[in-house]
């Protein structure tokens, strides 16, 4: 290290050469010794470490602190994607390929965005034909299962519930306000408007933040105070709900060279994320909104399509115009898992998402070619069986419900498709 070593190093390479000397010894305490030799040889443990299970009774110990520091410490927590400690493989939530469609609804032209509201009960579908539905979710699954519908009430459950015509191009995005009866559509008429649902007479938008460029994509900030925009331009722009004041990072140097595609807040709203058509990923302080990590050539180069927070945080999910789905460790920078072997690889003609499912077991990703859905288990990246989706064309959005085993897919048939997995209640 040509005398640059820190103590912070020295102490970890100490750490790090007492826990493989310990490693060696468990390894022949257990009788396995010919891997004990080869491990002795590989990092050169001198003097030879004797047999011991030292190792064992300290991870025994760990373990025990561990869980009754998790049960204090991790009760109030969303539990989701946490690598540093291990799943039961029992607890995992449904695997995606066992959800059916419980709903289709259709606009007149391409569907391209979709979001369900904070509490999974209401979905939104936007379209290039400027319209704009919102869909109840009760409704959708009564619809679909007519049996279980009370006598009589068939005449109004009719699923949408609004239809929203206030736009002149493509609606591009779409996202429910986190703690109010809001719906906030991007458009590519080069506005933001914000919707008051709770009144059903409602058809145009109560605010409208112009900008002079298309709008790719939206994100409220978790207190519903204010909202990032991507557009066009490369400079995301940051609203204020309340007044909208529009704001930009100060520093031309920090800022994305193109397009801006997707933009995310971190449930704890400490950091955000953008992607950008220059394939880069940049993190951002969610308080003096300054860059402060870029991951350049994030997906070596290709365009950047979506970009997703862990619920702790910890970890951030991005998919790439290169057909790769990755995920990226915050603290070290790295890519720790890639998912790989969507049904076709190599580039993509559209932009389209990879998301968790609510739980975080699953990673979820619309393969072009074929329409079917590629899923991943989350911390092993082992495949999960593939499904049709049953469009006639490319899935160009996914989204899944936050509470339930359900999601809702955008695609250029005009279609959205709203899938669900139904328990077997008889």
């Amino acid at each position: 290290m040509n005398g640059q070593e820190t103590p912070e190093t020295k102490n970890m390479l100490k750490c790090r050469e007492q826990l493989y000397r310990m490693m060696i010894s468990q390894l022949f305490y257990d009788g396995h010794h010919a891997v004990a030799v080869e491990l002795t040889n590989v990092v050169r443990a001198d003097p030879p470490c004797p047999p011991s299970d030292r190792l064992m009774n300290m991870f025994k110990e760990a373990i025990h602190l561990e869980q009754s520091k998790e049960s204090n410490l991790f009760d109030d927590l969303p539990c989701g994607l946490d690598l540093e400690f291990e799943t039961e493989g029992s607890t995992l939530a449904p695997e995606p390929a066992s959800y059916e469609t419980a709903y289709v609804t259709s606009h007149k032209q391409a569907c391209r965005a979709g979001c369900f509201s904070g509490d999974g009960q209401l979905v939104a579908t936007g379209s290039m034909d400027a319209s704009i539905k919102i869909l109840d979710v009760d409704r959708m699954l009564a619809k679909s299962a007519p049996e279980d519908m009370e006598p009589g009430r068939e005449q109004h459950a009719h699923p949408v519930i609004r239809t929203l015509y206030d736009h002149t191009d493509e609606v591009s995005y779409l996202e429910f306000h986190p703690k109010e009866q809001i719906l906030a559509s991007g458009s590519r008429d080069n506005t933001v408007k914000l919707f008051d649902i709770s009144k059903a007479s409602v058809k145009k938008a109560h605010k409208v933040l112009s900008d002079c460029v298309p709008v790719r994509c939206i994100a409220f900030h978790p207190t519903g105070d204010y909202m990032a925009v991507g557009t066009e331009h490369n400079v995301l722009r940051m609203y204020d709900i309340q007044t909208a004041q529009c704001f930009v990072g100060a520093i031309p140097s920090q800022q994305h060279n193109s397009a801006i595609t997707c933009v995310r807040f971190a449930s704890n709203a400490k950091v955000y994320a953008t992607g950008s058509l220059d394939g880069s990923i940049k993190l951002w302080d969610g308080v003096s909104s300054r860059c402060i990590n870029t991951f350049a050539q994030a997906h070596d180069g290709a365009e950047i399509c979506s970009v997703v927070f862990t619920k702790n945080g910890k970890y951030l999910l991005s998919s790439g115009q290169d057909s790769l789905v990755k995920l990226w460790e915050l603290s070290t920078s790295r890519c720790l898992i890639a998912y790989t072997g969507a049904g076709t690889t190599g580039k993509q003609e559209h932009q389209t998402q990879a998301i968790f499912n609510h739980t975080e077991d699953y990673v979820l990703f619309p393969d072009e070619a074929t329409t079917s859905l590629c899923a991943w288990n989350s911390r092993n990246a082992s495949r999960c069986h593939l499904m049709s989706l049953g469009h006639n064309g490319a899935v160009r959005h996914i989204v899944h419900s936050p509470t339930q085993s359900a999601f809702l897919t955008c695609s250029d048939d005009y279609r959205a498709r709203f899938w669900v997995r139904r328990t077997t209640s008889h």
